[in-house]
């Protein structure tokens, strides 16, 4: 199978675009596709957490916060840059959003634009299921571009070579906003409150989301030799599968994203089928909620 389909798709959708090239402000059709999905699924999720509070109330009149557009949009840009900012913190390493406005800029736009849509459909198999393959794309760009650069090219050379960094960093940056989101109950019709996170509830490890992140990116660093650690580790499976002859070498980044974007087409395609009942289910797998 060719990837040099996948891999001009991807240059393409990293190409600055117009009317914001035209002002010199770096913004691609890739990163407003993804804000407007995280928007637009963060308000399917809030419309249906409000609908679900409604049938618990009965027929009491049901508690409820009025929403505003700060919180929403501050929701979004939570899930975003929370985990960044986090692991910014530790490493020493400024967040993209104190470097340059753009990015939030672009996300509170699209907050705004998806606030203004009258009616958007709730979540349904016809529909997530095309959308994983754009979620497989935008996320692969996520885990690996932006997540392993500030680590490999960290000034401390102990961090830059360690996978365990990376590894981390991998799975706090991307699922780092969802965590403090869920923990303070942004997305829910009431005010404010503290509660358990969904991640760290009762299956909560199973959620795609949440592990996809580590090992994709630990699949695009033993791809492209990203680390010592991960040259090693290749050139022993290569050994292990048989291949006796020259050293194994580093795949093209490109190459390995595209490869990372496919397999997490797949596994959040069959994310959306477990969820909609499409796959068959029973005993224990139906206590395993993938999210």
């Amino acid at each position: 199978m060719s990837l040099q389909p996948f891999i001009t798709l991807y240059r393409y959708a990293l190409e600055p675009i117009a009317p914001f090239s035209w002002f010199g402000i770096k913004v691609c059709s890739i990163e407003l596709v993804a804000a407007l999905r995280l928007c637009t699924v963060l308000r399917q999720v809030r419309e249906d957490l409000y609908a679900k509070h409604q049938r618990r109330a009965g027929e009491k009149p049901a508690s409820v916060e009025e929403r505003s557009f700060l919180r929403d949009a501050s929701t979004s840009l939570t899930i975003k840059f929370g985990g960044e900012a986090i692991i910014g913190s530790l490493l020493g390493v400024p967040p993209s959003f104190m470097l340059s406005g753009v990015s939030p800029g672009v996300y509170i736009a699209a907050q705004a634009i998806v606030e203004y849509i009258p009616v958007i459909p709730s979540m349904s198999l016809s529909t997530e299921l095309p959308l994983s393959i754009v979620d497989g794309f935008t996320r692969a760009l996520l885990l690996c571009s932006l997540i392993p650069k500030p680590v490999i090219t960290h000034a401390s050379p102990v961090i830059a070579s360690s996978p365990w960094t990376l590894l981390l960093s991998s799975l706090v940056i991307a699922n780092g906003g969802f965590f403090i989101t869920s923990m303070f109950s942004f997305l829910e019709p009431t005010p404010l409150t503290l509660t358990t996170p969904a991640a760290i509830k009762p299956y909560g490890w199973t959620a795609t989301d949440l592990w996809c992140a580590p090992f994709i990116t630990g699949l695009y660093a033993l791809l492209t030799h990203a680390q010592p650690f991960w040259a090693e580790l290749h050139g022993v499976i290569s050994t292990v599968l048989g291949n006796t002859g020259d050293k194994v070498g580093p795949m093209d980044p490109e190459a390995a994203r595209a490869i990372c974007a496919l397999v997490l087409t797949g596994m959040f395609s069959t994310r959306t089928a477990k969820n909609y009942g499409l796959v068959w289910k029973k005993g224990v797998a139906e206590k395993v909620k993938i999210q």
